[in-house]
């Protein structure tokens, strides 16, 4: 059984930072949501708000509001938000002390780390709850160094990258995995983020969390964990931030650690420049293929849409524009699907293809 947990996303679900909430909302095997914080958006149903389409997760004005309208109390209590600057403002510290008095386990996703903080520390301890650090990386002796076994594996492994941080990247690999499996596949999904582990990631590591003597070690030691453990006839690795990107190394990371076959590449047209970075242009989707096909052996093999700030019309327009100079399969997976992305994995690597085939006869 699920556990039972409320997000907290002040002032900002439905945006980029609040990635870890939008993210929990679409999916998440660990925890039963029962609420979102936020008191901008008070009274609506959460997964209308971001999709469109009601969940029956409702939005509530303050912690307060949400404990007096809940039929139970939620055992978690989980940060929603991804800022830049990744720390605690005042009033949020007052209000994780509080769900730490309701008795409430504490989630939390930022590189501050609250188990390393004395007053949150001295309030688990009296309320007997338990303090998660989602990015607190294991002591350096239990951290792997490249080894080089992921390059003696033969089974396929797809990453999705992108063209910025907070574009889609983890909602686009699980939504992949979730086709792939309904096509009879046994797939393993390796998060390389806080908020894919929280969803509850049987694999995975938050990278940005790393010492960079390790990163590209960890990713592949999870990696060669779902080989060895699942037996998977195809790998998903999700993407973090972009190869392009001025200001992280995740993306080098994960193509050195985790030595994809094929990448699908995600982009949102709209954008004009980088999400916590606006002084910097976006980068175009041609030059981002161009720069992970010459920084790694891998070939993009799809592009994928962020349809933020675009209408059906203008997301038709750019599929028929960038299939058509690209020569690529390009979809918005939110609104069509998976199907290009499955036939472009089944062309890139046809044993896939040929078990699927075999599946569907038995």
């Amino acid at each position: 059984m699920r556990k039972t947990a409320i997000i907290y996303c002040e002032d900002h679900f439905g945006t980029m930072d609040g990635k870890t909430a939008n993210g929990l909302v679409r999916s998440s095997r660990k925890y039963q949501i029962t609420g979102v914080i936020d008191s901008t958006k008070a009274g609506l149903d959460a997964g209308e708000y971001l999709e469109g389409k009601k969940n029956g997760i409702p939005i509530f004005e303050s912690l307060e509001h949400a404990i007096e309208t809940l039929a139970y109390l939620p055992n978690h209590f989980i940060y929603g938000i991804a800022p830049a600057e990744a720390f605690l403002k005042k009033d949020e510290r007052a209000i994780v002390m509080k769900a730490m008095e309701l008795k409430m386990d504490i989630v939390n996703p930022l590189h501050e780390f609250f188990t390393e903080d004395t007053e949150f520390l001295n309030q688990s301890i009296q309320y007997g709850v338990t303090i998660q650090d989602i990015r607190k990386p294991p002591q350096s002796k239990d951290l792997h160094l490249f080894s080089g076994r992921i390059l003696d594996i033969q089974t396929p492994i797809v990453a999705v990258l992108g063209t910025d941080s907070a574009v889609g990247k983890r909602t686009t690999s699980i939504i992949l995995e979730a086709a792939l499996l309904e096509k009879g596949l046994n797939v393993a999904f390796v998060a390389t983020g806080q908020t894919g582990i929280i969803q509850g990631a049987k694999y995975g590591v938050a990278i940005d969390a790393m010492p960079l003597q390790f990163m590209i070690g960890e990713i592949e030691n999870q990696i060669m964990k779902a080989y060895d453990e699942e037996h998977p006839d195809i790998i998903i690795v999700e993407g973090q931030g972009a190869l392009s990107h001025p200001a992280y190394v995740s993306s080098c990371g994960i193509i050195r650690g985790s030595r994809p076959g094929a990448v699908i590449i995600q982009h949102p047209p709209k954008r004009k420049n980088l999400g916590d970075f606006g002084f910097m242009k976006m980068p175009t989707i041609k030059s981002e293929i161009e720069i992970v096909e010459n920084f790694s052996s891998s070939k993009v093999i799809a592009i994928t849409i962020n349809h933020e700030n675009m209408s059906d019309e203008e997301i038709e327009d750019v599929v028929i524009e960038y299939e058509d100079q690209l020569q690529l399969p390009t979809t918005d997976v939110l609104k069509h699907g998976c199907d290009k992305l499955i036939s472009s994995i089944f062309e890139a690597f046809p044993k896939i293809g040929d078990k699927k085939n075999k599946v569907l006869v038995n």
